[in-house]
């Protein structure tokens, strides 16, 4: 309270706002949650998720058993395509849905597949409210550790380097950035597995490098690359490749 032009007292009346939550679930793998994304999904009034034109939301479908049952559901509907991804437009419009939740006060939990700040979604939302209203970003396991668990062979070590590559990216930018580095991640892999494939035999990395798809889900499958006969992959597929100083190697063969 302070005195007013008049000496009358003036009552300052703080804005509610609601708190929005990115929360990480992991690369899909329910019990990869962590604990407090557990909390704060369980407890949540209002819930908004990533989900295709479609089919089922993947990043809802991880935490299904954790969301309340009276919970709103906020579904962020994105066409899953080739061109024009992110769509802005669509994220401008969950933004604005958002916004009205948040300036009654109630927080708003996005679900988002692997770790929020690493090729996550939750990141258009973010860029659009964070400057707005209180924001906090809870990390999670990322689908190139889930991959590199599976594989059995740490990612990198000391001073190697580790660099992440699209898949969709030219075969000569992908080329100069593997031979730059030590240790290598191809993510979104996808319908440019028979190319990105040539290129690491032409390399002559194909026995360097492992493949994963669908980390730590029950229809996970784990190769060495050179063993994958198929040129048909998902868009949750992944290559890693160390040509570090380290002895490690993938071992002779997985089961998957």
């Amino acid at each position: 309270m302070e005195a007013g032009n008049a000496g009358h007292p003036v009552e300052f009346c703080e804005v509610m706002s609601g708190t929005l939550y990115g929360i990480g679930l992991g690369p899909g793998d329910p019990e990869l949650m962590t604990l407090k994304a557990h909390r704060l999904i369980s407890s949540a009034k209002v819930i908004a998720y990533p989900a295709p034109d479609t089919g089922e939301s993947f990043a809802r479908s991880i935490a299904a058993d954790t969301i309340p049952q009276h919970a709103r559901e906020i579904p962020i509907v994105v066409p899953m395509r080739v061109d024009r991804f992110p769509a802005q437009e669509i994220y401008d419009k969950a933004a604005e849905e958002i916004t009205k939740v948040l300036e009654t006060g109630e927080n708003v939990v996005v679900l988002c597949e692997g770790d929020p700040f690493f090729f996550g979604s939750f990141m258009y939302l973010f860029d659009r409210l964070s400057g707005r209203f209180p924001c906090e970003v809870v990390p999670g396991v990322t689908s190139l550790t889930a991959c590199a668990a599976q594989l059995m062979r740490p990612l990198t070590s000391r001073n190697d380097v580790l660099t992440v590559i699209p898949g969709p990216l030219p075969d000569v930018d992908i080329r100069a950035k593997i031979e730059e580095a030590q240790a290598v991640a191809i993510m979104k892999v996808g319908r440019h597995l028979p190319r990105l494939k040539a290129l690491l035999d032409d390399m002559n990395l194909l026995d360097r490098a492992g493949y994963v798809e669908r980390a730590s889900l029950p229809e996970q499958k784990v190769y060495r690359l050179q063993d994958l006969d198929t040129d048909k992959a998902p868009y949750f597929s992944m290559i890693l490749i160390y040509k570090g100083d380290e002895a490690w190697t993938l071992p002779p063969s997985f089961s998957s």
